[in-house]
């Protein structure tokens, strides 16, 4: 079936680069991560993971190059111009010391995107900017919600033998992994019995207090109509429950071509050339 939609996609490339205004070419990391090469302030390069749970920038204090043109009042920085490739981007708001994925100095958000139908497209490694809607032949659109931070979760439905658990998951590419589960999700459906384990890893603070990080697989995950098989799903036991939110992570992410269609606040998702690539092993 998916085939058929590559195909029914090739077709109608043409047109939708007749409609297309600008791309961002993105390179992503053996970590899922999407990079993308910036300018800021005309005077510092820096690489910068693109977030799709954030809207603004940020620096992270382990980043491996200089941002002096970033002036921060408060661990905020106003007013910055971002650059990439041919396009700018101005007013960027930065925060600082937030750490972000492996190979970034830093995060940038959907802020750039603000008002801009866009696409993800993984296929190509590229951010797609266009003008309206392309041809969304083959595309599905998807049932989500949204926040006021502009945070985007996507109504899934999780298969857990001949039970259907249907929950929301945040858009997060900076977690390299699948699916996390929220510790209330994880203990209100006893993950812990319900799904194959596969590792698990035990911490303790100072405190003495304890976190478990459980690896597992899921059966099948349905997204809109896609059924995904053998996913891989993380979650987390003992004293520690810092976990408030169910993640949807990169390597789900990148299974998919996006697009996001600003006029009518809608998305639509189509298989990408990932979709049935092994999954990411989180350690």
């Amino acid at each position: 079936m998916f085939k058929k939609i590559t195909f029914a996609i090739s077709a109608i490339l043409f047109s939708n680069l007749l409609n297309a205004q600008e791309t961002i070419p993105f390179r992503i990391t053996k970590y899922n991560n999407i990079i993308v090469k910036t300018l800021v302030n005309d005077k510092d390069s820096l690489n910068l993971m693109f977030q799709i749970a954030m809207e603004d920038a940020s620096i992270s204090p382990e980043r491996s190059r200089p941002a002096k043109s970033i002036v921060f009042k408060d661990e905020i920085s106003e007013n910055n111009t971002v650059k990439i490739g041919k396009l700018e981007f101005k007013n960027v708001k930065f925060y600082d010391n937030e750490l972000t994925g492996r190979e970034a100095d830093g995060k940038i958000g959907t802020g750039i995107f603000k008002g801009k139908t866009y696409q993800i497209d993984y296929d190509n490694n590229q951010f797609v900017i266009y003008e309206k809607l392309p041809d969304i032949t083959g595309y599905r659109e998807v049932s989500y919600i949204s926040n006021k931070e502009g945070q985007i979760f996507l109504s899934c439905d999780n298969i857990m033998g001949n039970e259907n658990y249907e929950a929301n998951f945040l858009l997060q590419s900076g977690y390299s992994g699948g699916l996390l589960y929220s510790n209330t999700f994880a203990e209100g459906k006893d993950l812990d019995t319900k799904l194959k384990i596969t590792g698990e890893k035990t911490l303790k603070n100072s405190a003495g207090k304890s976190v478990t990080t459980k690896q597992g697989i899921l059966p099948s995950l349905i997204v809109t109509d896609v059924t995904m098989k053998d996913v891989s799903a993380g979650f987390f036991t003992g004293d520690i429950k810092n976990q408030k939110t169910n993640y949807f992570g990169a390597d789900l992410i990148r299974r998919f071509n996006w697009i996001f269609d600003a006029e009518t606040e809608r998305i639509y998702i189509t298989p990408s050339k990932y979709f049935n690539e092994p999954y990411f092993k989180v350690n």
